[in-house]
């Protein structure tokens, strides 16, 4: 069998001191990979000088190297998006662009990931090289919460460095913060016995500062509420509030009949009983539980009928005639 193809997608944000280290890293680490690969990299709207030195490196070691720049910062996840949309390959990476992740493993993840037969392979950083209270501890909380929640047994959902099938990713549509739960979003398209995890190495950050803080988890706990319901309910929104709205109008018709009996059958005077209000209560929210989960049907109709509309907007690019695959040089 001829080795797959390979795209290489790295999201950067004011990272100029990495740029080159970067580069050359991936190279030295790809140099013996088999197949065909390409790089692309996408600058999320930087303002110190990513931009420039991408291109310029990009013009040294050749077409295969592919730059995107947004116009702005919109933010990993739409940069994630912009480098998928323009990949090639059969087999699709992602990359931090801080130099904390190792491209020397993009290899053997990728042979890992063909002898596994899967359509994700996730990578683990088991000795993580960060703060132990304000990234180490929180990680790991998090990632706990999430694999309880979605019953994927993984370990870490935040590691960047992961190899995708490009017909599996490429169904995904990525928006907002929803890097964090890739893993997730995958399982809504393929089976979650071919998501996988192996062991990466992490190395301390060294030039450049965190774009994450403490603050990021909190927003997973609520990223974790969307992820959780769009993986099980994201093509049938309408049993989800159905449910919800059946039971309350099941309690306020209870409610109501026992209230009736009351008033017809002994002649009790209900009109001021706090039952009522309650009874009344339960009507009126399974009402609009129901009504929303018909609009929710309506709108997912929509949503899977209409084009997607993209979450960022690209200022300038390689050109896409020029570029060209990468292949492993020939023995001397």
């Amino acid at each position: 069998m001829c080795p797959p193809s390979l795209s290489l997608v790295i999201p950067l944000y004011e990272e100029a001191q990495n740029v080159g280290p970067l580069l050359q890293r991936v190279h030295q680490g790809l140099a013996d990979f088999p197949g065909p690969w390409e790089l692309i990299c996408v600058d999320d709207g930087s303002r110190d000088g990513t931009g420039e030195q991408l291109r310029a490196l990009a013009a040294q070691y050749g077409p295969h190297v592919r730059i995107v720049r947004l116009r702005r910062n919109f933010g990993q996840t739409a940069a994630i998006q912009a480098g998928l949309d323009l990949a090639r390959g059969e087999l699709i990476a992602t990359l931090d662009g801080d130099l904390q992740n190792d491209p020397r493993d993009i290899p053997r993840m990728v042979e890992e990931l063909l002898q596994r037969d899967l359509d994700l392979l996730q990578g683990w950083r088991q000795r993580r090289q960060d703060d132990l209270f304000l990234r180490r501890i929180p990680s790991r909380m998090a990632n706990w919460l999430i694999a309880r929640v979605t019953g994927l047994g993984l370990h870490d959902y935040g590691c960047s460095l992961k190899i995708y099938r490009a017909e599996v990713i490429q169904q995904v549509r990525l928006f907002g913060e929803m890097h964090r739960f890739i893993p997730v979003w995958v399982a809504g398209i393929t089976d979650p016995q071919r998501i996988g995890e192996t062991v990466v190495r992490h190395e301390a950050r060294r030039f450049g500062v965190s774009k994450y803080g403490l603050s990021r988890t909190f927003r997973v706990l609520l990223d974790l509420l969307s992820a959780s319901f769009f993986l099980r309910y994201q093509a049938r929104p309408g049993h989800f509030f159905g449910a919800f709205g059946l039971a309350f109008g099941l309690f306020g018709a209870l409610i109501m009949g026992y209230l009736l009996s009351l008033k017809f059958l002994w002649g009790e005077d209900i009109g001021g009983r706090p039952l009522l209000f309650a009874g009344v209560l339960f009507l009126v929210a399974s009402i609009q539980l129901l009504t929303t989960g018909v609009l929710a049907e309506l709108l997912i109709r929509t949503q899977f009928e209409s084009p997607c509309r993209k979450s960022f907007s690209i200022a300038w690019q390689s050109d896409p005639q020029t570029a060209a695959w990468k292949t492993a040089d020939p023995d001397p």
